[in-house]
């Protein structure tokens, strides 16, 4: 009997991708000057050498949803 095995990788990283900002994990932000906070919760994927996927939440729905890294780096830190 032949077993077959099959090798499982963990999307959020790649071999050679690392999530450039790791210490962003946890921290507040909001979109804007105006808009609302929201906590930056994993990396999920790489877009390319200069780009990832996170999931966020924002707290006043709960909502969680993708975001790109190249918006977060420009998104004010909450207070």
């Amino acid at each position: 009997m032949q077993r077959l095995f099959y090798l499982t990788i963990d999307p959020v990283y790649f071999i050679g991708d690392r999530f450039p900002e790791p210490k962003l994990i946890g921290q507040y932000r909001q979109f804007g000057k105006l808009g609302p906070a929201y906590k930056i919760l994993e990396p999920i994927r790489p877009v390319n050498q200069d780009d990832w996927i996170v999931l966020i939440q924002i707290p006043e729905s709960g909502e969680e949803t993708e975001y790109r890294y190249s918006n977060i780096k420009n998104d004010p830190v909450a207070h």
